[in-house]
């Protein structure tokens, strides 16, 4: 295990009755082929990057494959075959449950299951269900209920609700768009500051958020009088961190990001302690991870950062794995350093 130090918090996984379904049903997520999987191949693409744990999740479209009854069925078989995988190596995988939105008493219901009887790490939560983002009035209850337990949720993108357009495969842009969406969303309407005890980890980088993060601002200003303090404190050129405070609030995984075009701007917005490592494996095929977990290594950064990054951010978010990596002694205990924007 020398060598491995990395916890990939975007894995996915599918589960052999899973693919069946989705490959029947002739649904490409993302607009591409399902992709194989099977726990040795995981292993092996983990031990081939230098990953000791991948914190497992279930991809687009998650359990919404028909009814309500069909898909609190559905997330109930994902959770407990993905729980099992963690039974059985719990120092190599973690996992986030699959919940029913847009049935919100069932996922309720499967986040009890989940968390009380599974022990699930944290929940996978779509950008948008049925066209819904995660700010709408109707999921203020699993969102209350979420931040009464104190769970970290990661928000991948679904389907976007749009056409598609001809040529442009939807992971290209339209996944990209999808987060961005509901991360404004969650300000907007105000569910970031009703629900603080949730830690929303955005996958691939926010999307467009840190590129975009003057535009959000502006707009908030625009709609909040009591935001048009920012605009002074832009016009006056106050420190870049007060004025994107907001997004800071946000956790952000790696995955298919870690280039030298997008970690600027995240890096920019993000605080450092919030930054995780991410694969995207096995819809990113091996080619495709080993390419963007290189450039991560080859990006200059001070070694403190790129431990946080690696492993640290990610074992404050979830108890089972830190208490495990202490209990087994993966990494060398450090003074843990306050993070700086300014490197």
């Amino acid at each position: 295990m020398r060598g491995l130090t990395r916890i990939d918090t975007h894995q996915h996984v599918l589960p052999p009755f899973y693919a069946r379904h989705l490959q029947k049903r002739g649904i490409r997520p993302g607009g591409v082929d399902v992709p194989r999987w099977s726990r040795k191949a995981a292993l092996r693409m983990m031990d081939r990057n230098g990953i000791r744990l991948g914190v497992l999740s279930v991809s687009d479209p998650g359990a919404r494959l028909g009814s309500d009854a069909l898909v609190r069925r559905t997330a109930r078989n994902l959770n407990e075959y993905v729980a099992s995988l963690v039974d059985e190596r719990p120092d190599r995988f973690g996992f986030f449950a699959t919940l029913t939105l847009p049935d919100v008493e069932g996922a309720l219901e499967e986040l009890r299951y989940a968390c009380d009887e599974l022990h699930a790490d944290g929940v996978v939560l779509l950008a948008n269900a049925a066209g819904k983002y995660l700010g709408d009035p109707l999921f203020a209850p699993l969102l209350a209920e979420l931040n009464r337990r104190g769970v970290t949720v990661f928000v991948h993108p679904g389907t976007l609700p749009a056409e598609p357009v001809p040529r442009v495969p939807t992971f290209a842009l339209d996944y990209l768009l999808d987060t961005s969406r509901t991360a404004v969303d969650l300000i907007l309407s105000g569910a970031l500051e009703r629900f603080p005890k949730i830690r929303f980890i955005l996958a691939h980088g926010g999307g467009f958020v840190p590129y975009a993060a003057y535009r959000i601002l502006l707009t908030m200003i625009a709609r909040e009088p009591a935001h048009r303090k920012l605009l002074a404190a832009l016009r006056q050129g106050h420190t870049k961190q007060k004025n994107l405070e907001v997004f800071r609030r946000f956790y952000w995984d790696t995955a298919l990001t870690a280039s030298s075009a997008a970690l600027p701007s995240l890096f920019d917005v993000a605080d450092p302690g919030n930054i995780t490592f991410g694969t995207d494996w096995p819809f990113a095929p091996r080619p495709a991870v080993k390419f963007i977990t290189r450039e991560l290594g080859h990006y200059p950064m001070p070694g403190w950062l790129r431990d946080a990054i690696d492993h640290e951010n990610a074992l404050r978010l979830f108890p089972r794995i830190r208490a495990l990596a202490d209990q087994q002694g993966w990494y060398e205990k450090k003074p843990r350093r306050r993070t700086c924007r300014n490197w």
